[in-house]
């Protein structure tokens, strides 16, 4: 089974939400930097933009137009 660029738009959502609690307790615990965490999740939104593209890319349009609707036009 192959994995769509929707899947894994999906899963890299998830991703970030999960990110952001984590990174934020881990920052006020002293265990991540703040530049490391703006840096961390500014790639992970990065990798999130690509797959939005892709997705964008690979939706179907709702109205194909045919020669029949191009020929009345």
């Amino acid at each position: 089974m192959s994995v769509t660029a929707a899947q894994k738009l999906q899963c890299i959502e998830r991703e970030l939400s999960y990110r952001r609690r984590v990174y934020a307790r881990l920052v006020a615990r002293g265990k991540m930097s703040e530049l490391e965490r703006i840096e961390e999740m500014r790639l992970m939104e990065a990798i999130r933009d690509d797959y939005r593209e892709l997705v964008e890319a690979e939706a179907v349009p709702l109205f194909i137009e045919t020669k029949r609707t191009v020929k009345q036009a």
